[in-house]
């Protein structure tokens, strides 16, 4: 995961998806404000594409090289898991953690714990177990014994296609266009083509869709485009004077 030159591989944010283009569907706007505000941010996918029905996991790979930088990402990797059939085993644990020991983020984004998409599902229960297990300063197995134990101290879970309230909402407005860009970025997915054409939304009806999606949950929050999220544990307010969001 280090990126070329670089001595310091710690980033702040780390979002971790099951595939090449989930991030971008579903949190991109807020890696894109985490990074106007200073912070590094870094995606981890568990798979390759392999199994998709459209596109190869080497056209996958540059594409999502593609849209990292569009993204401002420090940095972006991708592990061998099976696409299609990702398995909440301690192995893959350890391969997520030894990750997590690399880049020492404080903030991980996991995908929503219940969807349609079993590797989608199944990413979130791994993905916490893995962040549970980094911190392990026994842990071995993977080389991840030869790294600095590291527990992350937040995790938040990207919910945009769940049917849940979110806990909160980031404000995506400024980044809205770069947003739509980082995912058109897929061309071998979202540009037309007979290939899955019954299961994949028309090019034209994406921006429409993606707009739309943004909206409804800026307006939950009393701004123009939002990403949502949910937390499992209570949040702390230390001043009344400075929630966000008016009531009426």
């Amino acid at each position: 995961m280090q990126a070329p030159g670089e001595t310091d591989s710690t980033v702040d944010v780390l979002a971790i998806a099951a595939h090449r283009d989930d991030v971008e569907q579903t949190c991109g706007g807020t890696l894109l404000r985490m990074n106007a505000r200073g912070l590094r941010t870094a995606i981890l996918d568990l798979t390759q594409g392999e199994s998709g029905t459209r596109g190869s996991a080497a056209e996958r790979a540059q594409e999502a090289a593609q849209a990292a930088r569009i993204l401002g990402v420090f940095q972006r990797g991708a592990l061998d898991l099976p696409d299609g059939a990702i398995a909440n085993s301690l192995d893959n644990r350890l391969k997520v953690a030894r990750v997590l020991r690399e880049l020492r983020p404080r903030v991980v984004i996991l995908p929503y714990w219940e969807a349609r998409h079993p590797d989608h599902a199944i990413c979130a229960p791994l993905g916490y177990e893995a962040c549970f297990l980094a911190g392990l300063a026994r842990l071995e197995g993977q080389g991840i014994e030869q790294l600095a134990a590291h527990r992350p101290f937040k995790i938040v879970y990207a919910s945009l296609y769940a049917d849940v309230r979110p806990s909160f909402v980031v404000d995506i407005t400024p980044f809205i266009e770069q947003r739509l860009a980082a995912l058109m970025a897929y061309k071998s997915q979202y540009a037309n083509q007979a290939q899955g054409g019954g299961l994949f939304v028309p090019e034209e009806e994406i921006r429409e869709r993606t707009f739309a999606e943004a909206r409804h949950y800026g307006l939950l929050a009393g701004v123009k485009y939002g990403e949502p999220f949910v937390q499992r544990e209570v949040g702390l307010v230390d001043d009344l004077m400075l929630l966000p969001v008016q009531s009426i």
